[in-house]
């Protein structure tokens, strides 16, 4: 099946290389995490013709357009790493379904930046965050100050602060925290909390929200 889809994921140093700007995990890992940095460019370049000529036959654009256009019936994100520096823009879900490529994208993207940990984000989660961006617009960036966490990077973190929750979802890919520069942090925690789909927690002091999939409450 041909989808429509294309991203691009760049890093701070410039490498603005179409699909990834990192290499992907390794595809003979079967574990449900796993680390950057395993040699799968045969994979990454197959992905990316694939993602080329597809998107180039049925939107007759240039193969190489730098761009994640998504119609009316898909759902795109775009992403920012405030502490990698790397951005993506992808159509996550499209014609019915989610696109496996893309979510594997998000995943690296959002992985654990402290020890470099991949995890698979819940896909609840992406529709949140996409109904909640849908909101403000069309092509909102999402500030992305912490998604997935490790057990390890949470046992710190939770040592440290008394703020992070010892079984937190984000060890489970099922919660993020964000913020939409150019738009009031109150006026996305209220569009977080419409949606009833999770958790929502309000940090005006460090300027971001956090939602989550698990049950619905505020704080």
């Amino acid at each position: 099946m041909a989808m429509a889809r294309m991203m691009k994921l760049s890093s701070p140093a410039g490498d603005s290389r179409e699909r990834l700007a990192m290499k992907a995990p390794s595809a003979s890992n079967s574990s449900s995490t796993t680390n950057i940095g395993a040699n799968t460019s045969g994979t990454a370049r197959r992905s990316f013709l694939k993602s080329s000529v597809a998107i180039a036959s049925a939107l007759s654009m240039p193969a190489l357009a730098r761009a994640a256009v998504a119609a009316p019936h898909e759902r795109s994100l775009r992403f920012y790493n405030t502490h990698t520096g790397e951005s993506l823009r992808s159509v996550f879900w499209a014609e019915g379904q989610f696109d496996r490529d893309a979510l594997d994208d998000i995943n690296r993207l959002l992985r654990d930046h402290r020890s470099n940990t991949v995890a698979p984000i819940d896909r609840d989660l992406l529709v949140l965050l996409n109904k909640v961006s849908t909101q403000f617009g069309n092509n909102n960036v999402i500030h992305v100050i912490s998604g997935y966490r490790s057990p390890e990077t949470n046992r710190k973190l939770a040592a440290a602060s008394g703020g992070v929750a010892r079984h937190s979802l984000h060890l489970e890919g099922k919660a993020i925290d964000v913020r939409f520069p150019g738009h009031n942090l109150d006026g996305l925690r209220k569009a977080a909390l419409a949606q009833r789909r999770g958790g929502v927690g309000y940090y005006p002091d460090s300027q971001f929200v956090h939602l989550d999939t698990g049950r619905v409450r505020s704080w």
